[in-house]
């Protein structure tokens, strides 16, 4: 489904940049379909967590959910990333043994470093091509799954589970390839995937018609575009306050009625904005700054000020901003955290077992 953009005309430039990038795109999944580019295998069974839009859609929970769920059932997992804004660009880089936790944010990227300190005895490694990272790690972690975060456009490694996450409200963007609109690449890419989940904010209320109606022309577009696909529906659920300092947890109760200074930068920082409201905290004030943005002290006295000019009484951030906090030791003793899980509707159970099922295959 298209969405109208204001002043599209003024697009117009980008629209024609966009049709030879979709036409390189297209022409490079054929190779790949072919075997004119050649996939590599991997001894050892590759699960991918993609999706085919820019931005946020909840790839890195999702990645921790299934990392924890593999380790509980007695799997070796280890988890692969690029490492996108980390500064360390060698071919291998391990961000965490599984133990100790061996590179910074700020060398390692915010989202690895991220899930390397959500997961417990799970090494996490980083690296652009990761079927050298994936070797790494079978030989040096004895890993027999791979976890591969945000890799569904990385076709020249083998995945045994293709999982793609969509934006339940805007699941193909606008409709357009970048730079016109935000798909990495054309809709029916999605034909890849063995599994489909449409992932939300908070489960959806009803009564309002209309959105009813184009979520249901949403579902019907994803299940053409993924015929053969298993389609979920999953939504990131806030579960926790974490002392910024000490990592010490609080319930979301703590927010009920306190005005709150909140600041992210996130792909979509409004998201971060109503979950707070959804949970009872009162956003006084709210800052936001670009995805993956390395914060300075000039950031952190702007947010000081927006506390005192608003009265706030809580300073609030994502987990995944205050990873990138911790050269900021006095300004983490005044923050919480806010925790997200995924959690799908109307069950998980059914996931899993496709999951193991096909690890079993």
């Amino acid at each position: 489904m298209l969405h109208n953009d204001r002043n599209s005309w003024c697009l117009f430039p980008l629209f024609l940049i966009s049709i030879p990038y979709s036409g390189i795109i297209r022409l490079r999944n054929l190779f790949y379909q072919t075997g004119l580019f050649e996939v590599r295998k991997l001894g050892c069974k590759v699960i991918s967590v993609g999706n085919i839009t820019v931005g946020g859609t909840g790839k890195t929970p999702m990645v921790i959910m299934l990392a924890n769920l593999l380790k509980e059932k007695g799997y070796r997992p280890t988890i692969l990333s690029r490492g996108y804004g980390g500064k360390k660009k060698r071919r291998i880089n391990v961000v965490s043994d599984g133990k100790n936790l061996l590179m910074n944010p700020e060398n390692a990227g915010d989202e690895p470093a991220l899930i390397a300190k959500s997961v417990s005895n799970i090494p996490v490694v980083t690296g652009k091509k990761r079927y050298l990272t994936g070797k790494f790690a079978i030989e040096h972690f004895g890993a027999d799954v791979l976890i591969l975060d945000d890799a569904f456009q990385h076709r020249s490694l083998f995945r045994d589970i293709d999982i793609v996450l969509l934006d339940e409200k805007r699941p193909f963007g606008n409709g357009f390839v970048i730079p016109r609109g935000e798909l990495r690449e054309p809709a029916n890419a999605l034909g890849r995937a063995d599994i489909i989940v449409k992932t939300g904010d908070g489960r959806r209320e009803t009564g309002d018609g209309r959105q009813e109606t184009e979520i249901s022309e949403q579902g019907s577009e994803i299940r053409d575009q993924g015929s053969g696909t298993h389609i979920f529906e999953a939504y990131r659920r806030p579960v926790a306050l974490l002392s910024g300092d000490t990592g010490d947890v609080y319930p979301l109760a703590h927010l009920h009625g306190k005005k709150v200074c909140a600041f992210a930068g996130i792909a979509r920082p409004d998201s971060f904005k109503k979950t707070i409201a959804s949970v009872g905290g009162e956003v006084a004030a709210f800052l936001s700054f670009p995805d993956h943005h390395v914060y300075t002290a000039g950031d952190l006295g702007r947010i000081r000020t927006a506390v005192s000019e608003s009265s706030a009484q809580i300073i609030l951030t994502t987990e995944k901003d205050g990873i990138k906090l911790i050269d900021f030791p006095d300004f983490l003793l005044d923050l919480y955290l806010l925790r997200i899980e995924m959690e799908f509707s109307p069950s998980q159970k059914e996931f899993e077992n496709i999951i193991l099922e096909r690890l079993t295959a």
